[in-house]
């Protein structure tokens, strides 16, 4: 990406806040709130959080996916050593399968699934196949064989 070329170098207070987040991630698979951000740096109002966060983010070593919560995203400032793989940290293995859970949950919950949804959650659990989350798309089968059937009552 581009915008890495104008990166400023984040100052000790923001280094911290990176860190802070990364680790986050790494550990829960999704980015910390701002009051999670708060009490884990010791800071004493969510504004000061707010006022870092927007200050990374303008100085390109934040993204903000969607402008929604927990959507944070360090920028790598070494994309250099940035390997594209199909691997799969714990975290992301988390986080992928909450969402697919979630969009299972919906489509279960309707009255009538529609076939779209049911092929968009076949895609998915296809995904995770080829990621080598083997494990977690074999959970996802019964529940997709028993959407397909409903589909075709």
């Amino acid at each position: 990406m581009n915008e890495n070329k104008n990166q400023v170098r984040p100052t000790k207070k923001q280094r911290e806040l990176l860190s802070f987040i990364s680790a986050f991630i790494a550990e829960h698979g999704y980015s910390p709130s701002y009051r999670e951000i708060m009490n884990g740096l010791n800071y004493t109002s969510v504004a000061t959080v707010a006022l870092h966060v927007n200050s990374l983010i303008k100085r390109g070593h934040l993204i903000k996916r969607d402008h929604s919560a927990r959507s944070l995203e360090v920028v790598d400032s070494n994309p250099s050593k940035t390997l594209l793989t199909n691997e799969v940290s714990p975290g992301e293995e988390k986080w992928l399968v909450e969402k697919i859970e979630h969009l299972f949950k919906e489509v279960e919950q309707s009255a009538a699934p529609m076939a779209q949804e049911v092929d968009n959650l076949i895609v998915l659990v296809g995904a995770l196949k080829v990621l080598g989350l083997e494990g977690a798309a074999q959970s996802f089968s019964p529940r997709l064989k028993e959407l397909k059937g409903r589909l075709s009552t």
